[in-house]
């Protein structure tokens, strides 16, 4: 699993349901695959294309939810 495409979001119990929510949504809207992993600090979501993960990162944005390159 590449690590090209992810992002480290700091987030926990509805605001993380609802993030795998909004990510399975993106990955839908653009037929991608998208898959998530623990992170030192943080859940990482990843995509496999650039589009949707920035897709996401404006979406989180969106939320005030914290996220970064990871």
């Amino acid at each position: 699993m590449t690590k090209e495409n992810c992002l480290v979001v700091l987030a926990a119990g509805r605001q993380l349901d609802l993030l795998r929510g909004e990510a399975f949504r993106i990955a839908k809207d653009n037929k991608v695959g998208w898959w998530t992993d623990r992170a030192d600090l943080g859940t990482r979501f990843c995509f496999e294309d650039a589009k949707a993960k920035d897709a996401f990162a404006l979406t989180c944005d969106n939320f005030g939810i914290r996220c970064q390159d990871g």
